[in-house]
């Protein structure tokens, strides 16, 4: 595979896209860097890796899950949860509307 090229033109692009200004000054030395790292990264391309396992991370780590459970003992009833507001309406809140219709 064949390495892009870093130059001013793409470093313009890439600092317009995330609203990034950068003086000219500025812009020469990304170049340079950014052509660094790229050249570095794809140095990776010549690894060989052909017999590999694929992995998404390798520190052994696993989620802890625990099934869901109700604790009915720090349950608001409906009532309760709507004594303090505002505007209720058939049981539920009531909020302004947060968008606009245009």
């Amino acid at each position: 595979m064949k390495t892009a090229k870093i130059t001013p033109v793409t470093v313009q692009k890439v600092a317009r896209l995330a609203r990034v200004p950068l003086t000219k000054t500025q812009e020469k030395d990304m170049t340079k860097k950014i052509g660094v790292t790229v050249q570095y990264i794809s140095q990776l391309e010549s690894l060989p890796t052909k017999d590999v396992t694929e992995t998404s991370q390798v520190a052994g780590l696993e989620n802890v899950y625990r099934e869901d459970e109700i604790d009915t003992e720090r349950m608001f009833t409906q009532e309760q949860a709507l004594a303090n507001a505002k505007r209720t309406h058939n049981g539920f809140f009531v909020v302004d509307a947060v968008f606009d219709e245009k």
